[in-house]
């Protein structure tokens, strides 16, 4: 069990890049938190539990909501991380395309979202962050992003849609729309390029979206809210 006065988050896509910063962060707070993703490694922190598995099978959303009220009793924060990006032409992609993307992005958020609330319910609150892509409301035509959009985009409006439903309740539900943020995903030849994408002439860095995640975790009275975290993106070019 976590102490009385300790929080508990859970995040998914944890083993590196923003999820791995955003555990790191939770942890120098004194959350407990759970994390989890394909390939995590075990934790030698006892206020740090990893659980392995594919967020797209609802087993997995299962596992690791059980493991997080096993070992510490609560969730007062989940955060839905995990994505896959598939640039490619609409007409180009495949079944098997489709399928991941909507697995992971969709179907990874549903079912542990659905497991966070029903304990936050019980316990009288808590709060869902997304992690979207803020080409959900700039489409660019240098970056094919059906995909993304399809299923980023409705994930921004179920934070809306949750934020709604269960504000009477305690319970709280904001996005975090990105720009290309500078992860082991990009490789640093690419910088420059994916710097130029931006107003602000520069990627964002890991330590910009946590800043942005712990803000929206730390401010009761919002909820609803898709906060752009993309360089000015969002407000033209």
């Amino acid at each position: 069990m976590s102490k009385p006065d300790q929080r508990v988050a859970v995040v998914t896509g944890a083993s590196q890049g923003i999820g791995a910063g955003l555990v790191d962060a939770y942890r120098n707070l004194g959350h407990a938190v759970v994390a989890t993703s394909r390939g995590i490694a075990p934790a030698q922190d006892p206020d740090l539990l990893t659980v392995q598995g594919d967020i797209a099978d609802p087993t997995t959303a299962e596992r690791v909501i059980a493991a997080a009220l096993e070992r510490f009793g609560r969730v007062d924060t989940l955060v839905n991380n995990a994505g896959v990006f598939l640039s490619k032409p609409f007409h180009e992609y495949t079944r098997a395309d489709y399928e991941r993307v909507t697995g992971i992005n969709v179907s990874g958020f549903f079912r542990i979202s659905q497991l966070a609330v029903e304990q936050m319910l019980r316990q009288g609150g808590g709060h869902i962050v997304q992690i979207t892509t803020s080409l959900v409301d700039h489409a660019n035509s240098a970056t094919p992003s059906v995909l993304a959009s399809l299923t980023k985009g409705g994930l921004q409006s179920a934070t809306k849609a949750l934020a709604i439903e269960y504000a009477g309740r305690g319970i709280r539900s904001n996005a975090v729309a990105l720009g290309v943020i500078r992860t082991p995903m990009h490789p640093q030849e690419d910088y420059d390029t994916l710097g130029a994408l931006h107003p602000v002439g520069r990627m964002g860095e890991i330590q910009d979206v946590v800043d942005a995640v712990l803000y929206l975790d730390n401010a009761p009275f919002v909820t609803g809210e898709i906060l752009h975290v993309d360089g000015g993106q969002n407000a033209g070019h």
